[in-house]
């Protein structure tokens, strides 16, 4: 039996369909929300309380600090984890990977609660009173036990790729092990590092559900604003996310840049 050929113009149809209903037409409620008033006329209003509101401009600090912080954090651990990996002559090594990955399987909620459990087991038993009122600490830790994963498979997979006989080569060539390890290592794996780096900064500067439940409810990122202005303020709440996704883009297209060329300079070597 014969199967019938479609053109691409034909194979593009769903994903069009998907793009115009889950991406083009939220974003352009949003964008009507963000620029109108109560009564639906069109207004900068938002925009400009937005901008003039200390409360707001420190809140997208705050979380842009904290999501800094825990792509630094998870980027510290995941890469000489991922580089060890990469470089074993073990032959169970992906059942390690494994175990990194394992908490990914449990539900969400059920992790956080377990860390908060453990931090008032900690703080009462174990006499660490000040994790009581650490709580950008908590939240920090919470964020990077959430986001490990996505920072070490990247990575893993990356620097999988990278050839052995370049190491060799190195070698020859008399360079020192950190010599090798900066020169062919380090350039070689920056794709990873980049995808690493905006799967974890990205959704950190949103997830208030760890900054809730981990930080007592006094950590506010940005995720919180809109969650809490979605309730009752459309227009604002539009207007905090539209900041966000300007943010989102500005973040992801200066990551990609640096991405395709630090690609490309690692082809060159």
């Amino acid at each position: 039996m014969k199967l019938p050929r479609f053109s691409r113009k034909t194979l593009c149809i769903p994903y069009v369909v998907f793009l115009i209903f889950f991406v083009i037409v939220p974003m352009l409620v949003i964008l009507f929300y963000a620029f109108t008033d109560s009564e639906m006329r069109i207004s900068f209003t938002n925009f400009i309380q937005f901008f003039s509101d200390p409360t707001k401009l420190s809140t997208i600090v705050y979380s842009l600090v904290i999501a800094l912080v825990t792509t630094v954090v998870s980027l510290a651990i995941a890469y000489p984890v991922a580089y060890i990996l990469a470089r074993s002559t073990l032959k169970k090594k992906y059942v390690i990977l494994m175990l990194f990955v394992l908490p990914m399987w449990i539900n969400f909620v059920l992790r956080v609660n377990a860390i908060r459990e453990l931090f008032n087991l900690l703080s009462t038993l174990g006499g660490m009173d000040w994790l009581a009122n650490a709580n950008y600490f908590k939240t920090v830790f919470g964020m990077v036990y959430d986001f490990l994963p996505f920072m070490i498979l990247p990575l893993y997979t990356t620097m999988l790729k990278i050839d052995p006989s370049l190491y060799e080569a190195s070698a020859d060539l008399g360079a020192s092990g950190f010599a090798t390890f900066w020169r062919v290592t380090v350039p070689l794996s920056m794709p990873g590092v980049m995808s690493g780096v905006t799967m974890v900064f990205l959704p950190s500067m949103t997830n208030y559900v760890v900054s809730d439940m981990l930080g007592n409810a006094k950590v506010t990122i940005v995720g919180k604003f809109i969650y809490d202005y979605f309730g009752n303020d459309w227009h604002m709440g539009s207007m905090v996310a539209l900041v966000l996704l300007v943010v989102v883009f500005l973040s992801t297209w200066l990551t990609g840049g640096f991405q395709a060329e630090e690609t490309a300079r690692g082809a060159n070597l």
